[in-house]
């Protein structure tokens, strides 16, 4: 499943992903620090949704209270939810 999510409070505008399974197939955003945001997207590439959420939520940046990771948290977290319990995505 492919899944877009607009961030809230960060430079990067932007989240696409892929999921297969909980699986993490692809990741890319917009805007933001794009080498640091390639790293990210490359680290969480093949890790399961669920434990980069664990890995990523919480984490601040600056003085906002998100980041880009977070924000990644939050856009796997919705997209699992959208996919259901099944892993098909829901109508």
């Amino acid at each position: 499943m492919t899944y877009t999510y607009k961030t809230r409070g960060t430079c990067s505008t932007r989240i696409d992903l892929e999921l297969e399974d909980g699986v993490i197939q692809s990741v890319s955003f917009t805007g933001g620090c794009n080498g640091n945001l390639k790293g990210i997207s490359r680290l969480v590439t093949g890790m399961p949704a669920e434990e980069a959420m664990e890995q990523l939520a919480g984490i601040l940046c600056g003085g906002r209270p998100t980041s880009c990771p977070d924000q990644l948290s939050r856009a796997l977290r919705e997209a699992l939810a959208q996919q259901g319990p099944s892993g098909a995505e829901e109508s």
